[in-house]
């Protein structure tokens, strides 16, 4: 009599099959409750309000495929009959989304409804909305995407055109052959629900793999290596490395998996691929990541694999520094809980910020600026999106050992009195009162009397003369190889090809504006980072060094920062 084989969760047998013991169970219960405190999980009202726009865009889905219909001459039945579908996947779908996280919206049409009338006649339906806000369309981005808020809710929001006549309300996005005769963007955009769907069905416990993901993604977020396009991992990495961490401990609860996923990983044999199943071979003609058979495969440093046809890397972003960067954080990961396991530590301790603005003696900052909230909304996404071009750049200059960009930008809107003040925010100058955080910064007309009367005007004087100047301001730590013993005079950087070429790359957009759009690229110490973001310890500490310093700082060479050249 033959014994059935045991079933394997991945691609190979599990490192064990052992359940919790009661003290991992009493650490689980303190994760959770660390988590609930931390308020990472929804309330009633915010869940059923994403059910809520779910709804709508799904309504504005169907009329949209509805009018493009009726455009290519279909009968007012056969363009109702033509059907339309909203797809969710990311961390919504996976259900181990935050109380503030994206929404990630997939938009299925049928093949008489061009990718183009997406960007036409579905952004002119989502414009006319009274709930829209922020909208921007990204139509050249490697998943097209339009972006916007809906009732608050951020969303990111992709189309898909399949080879059907009509999208039934009960299509099942499994089945590979729905992907014949797609283009790849189409491919790209339908593989994020496909991935979802999948990696919930290949862990061997779904709350467990929730629980274990949330906190990854918490942690990877405060510790700042949450974001693909800055060439860290998005949420589809973080949720496969889990995911293959949960295979290799299928009984284990969630605080074990996450102690076993700091330590995996940061001994991981990188670039030994992360696959949750062997990859499939079908029998229709995409690009399967393949090492063996593509070169540009081959080059990618942190292969996290997609778990489904045509299988794709997720992690195609990574460079050389982010890695570094990354391990280093799964190290400290792994000792923090190692703490944790042993009862000297708190799973709060594992949630501590980063502390990007403190670690570094020079940072690169990169400011992109506009003169309307429409335009800068597309042009700092572009500006971001090219970020990871620099940092390839950068990790070629001789003596600068890691570039490590911050996650995300900071944005600012600037009250300009004239044209001087205009310039100087194009160049990075800003003045400190009439300076806001977005969503801060659109005033009313008291305020902006308010600024006119501190500007020595007399109330509503600069009412119609007063322009706003948008930024979003980027950050690169760069750390620079250490002086070798007994090393004498400073020693220079060359910056300029990298920051050149970037600026060049960026200007090259075909909807570059010279007359209303700008972007600088600064070399700063870290005591001149604005003070907004530094902590108040650091904030006093500077404002003593000063105090301490005098002028000297001005006159010393090793302290100086021209604007392609770092002095060290």
């Amino acid at each position: 009599m033959s014994l059935e084989a045991p079933r394997h969760w991945g691609v190979t047998a599990p490192i064990s099959e052992a359940a919790s013991s009661a003290h991992e169970l009493e650490l689980d219960v303190n994760l959770l409750n660390t988590l609930q405190k931390l308020g990472l999980f929804e309330n009633e009202h915010e869940t059923q309000k994403r059910v809520i726009v779910l709804e709508k865009l799904n309504k504005l889905v169907k009329e949209f495929v509805f009018r493009v219909s009726k455009l290519k001459g279909m009968s007012e039945s056969a363009a109702k009959k033509a059907g339309g579908k909203i797809f969710t996947f990311g961390s919504y779908h996976l259900g181990a989304h935050m109380a503030d996280a994206d929404l990630d919206t997939l938009c299925v049409v049928p093949q008489h409804v061009e990718r183009d009338y997406f960007f036409t006649v579905m952004y002119d339906l989502l414009k006319e909305e009274s709930e829209v806000t922020d909208l921007t369309a990204v139509a050249d981005a490697y998943v097209p995407v339009i972006k916007m808020h809906f009732s608050g809710i951020p969303i990111d929001f992709v189309c898909a055109q399949l080879e059907l006549d009509h999208i039934p309300d009960d299509l099942d996005l499994s089945d590979n052959n729905l992907l014949r005769n797609l283009d790849e963007r189409c491919v790209r955009g339908l593989n994020g629900s496909r991935v979802a769907n999948e990696v919930l069905r290949l862990v061997p416990n779904v709350p467990v793999f929730r629980t274990a993901l949330r906190t990854v993604k918490f942690w990877a977020k405060r510790r700042a290596i949450y974001s693909n396009v800055m060439g860290f991992l998005g949420g589809v990495a973080w949720a496969l490395l889990v995911a293959r961490i949960c295979q290799l401990y299928p009984n284990a609860c969630a605080a074990s998996i996450v102690n076993r996923f700091f330590r995996i990983m940061y001994q991981w044999n990188w670039p030994q691929p992360v696959l949750l199943k062997h990859t499939e071979v079908a029998p229709l003609e995409f690009r399967v990541w393949d090492p063996e058979l593509y070169p540009a495969d081959k080059s990618h440093r942190m292969p996290i694999i997609t778990p489904v046809y045509p299988a794709m890397c997720a992690t195609h972003n990574v460079t050389d520094s982010t890695r570094a960067i990354m391990i280093k954080e799964f190290k400290r990961g792994a000792d923090v809980v190692d703490r944790i396991m042993v009862g000297s530590g708190s799973w709060t301790d594992l949630f501590e910020k980063s502390d990007f603005f403190h670690a570094y003696k020079h940072y690169l900052q990169v400011i992109a600026c506009s003169r309307s909230p429409e335009s800068q909304l597309e042009w700092s996404g572009l500006v971001e999106s090219r970020i990871r071009q620099l940092l390839l750049k950068l990790e070629l200059v001789d003596m600068l050992l890691l570039a490590h960009p911050y996650i995300h930008g900071f944005e600012r809107v600037h009250y300009c009195l004239d044209e001087r003040e205009r310039l100087n925010v194009a160049k990075g100058i800003f003045v400190p009162e009439r300076t806001f955080p977005v969503g801060e910064g659109d005033v009313d007309d008291r305020r902006k009397q308010q600024i006119g009367h501190s500007a020595g005007y007399s109330n509503g004087q600069l009412l119609d003369t007063m322009e706003k100047v948008y930024t979003t301001t980027f950050y690169i730590g760069l750390y620079v190889e250490p002086k070798p013993d007994r090393s004498a005079g400073p020693r220079k950087l060359n910056l300029i090809w990298p920051t050149q070429e970037f600026i060049k790359l960026v200007k090259s957009w075909e909807k570059f504006d010279e007359s209303s759009m700008d972007i600088i690229v600064k070399n700063l110490r870290s005591t001149m980072l604005p003070p907004e973001l530094l902590n108040e310890e650091r904030q006093l500490k500077r404002l003593e060094a000063k105090i301490h310093s005098g002028s000297r700082q001005n006159q010393n060479n090793d302290d100086s920062i021209s604007q392609h050249q770092l002095t060290e």
